[in-house]
Formats: structure tokens, sequence, C-alpha cells
């Protein structure tokens, strides 16, 4: 039985690597300065986080051109 973690250790693991990577973000911010995050890590940050646009967000943000450059200028001296 020397395989299972004691529920009070587990808990302290938690919560160490909870601080371990609040300090981690506040090195993030830090200019030049250089953080590794592990895979887990970087689940827990939000580094694949899916938050790309859909097609239509696409298409609605598309500018025409075309007609913006054959409108005429209000303003042209």
């Amino acid at each position: 039985m020397d395989h299972i973690i004691p529920i009070d250790a587990a808990i302290d693991d938690e919560a160490s690597a909870a601080g371990a990577l609040r300090e981690k973000f506040v090195d993030a911010y830090t200019p030049g300065y250089f953080v590794e995050f592990d895979p887990d890590e970087a689940v827990l940050a939000g580094a694949f986080v899916e938050d790309a646009l859909i097609e239509q967000d696409v298409i609605e943000s598309d500018i025409d051109l075309v007609a913006a450059l054959a409108a005429p200028a209000d303003d042209k001296e």
C-alpha cells in the first residue's frame, strides 16, 4: 500500500502547482524573461483554446476595396 498517496499530499501538490503556475504568469510579463510551460501548464494557461473566427465572421469583416477606392472622396485638394 506504499503506492497510495494521502489526500493531504495530493491537495498540497495541487496548491504548489497552482502557485508555481501563478509565478510563471508573473514572470511571463517581465520583458526579456523566457518562461517555459510544460504541456499541462500550457493547457491550464489557455494556450490551446480554440478562438479562431468562424467563416461567416470572416466574410462579414471583408472590406470591398474596389468599392472603397471607387467612392469619391469628400475633401480632395
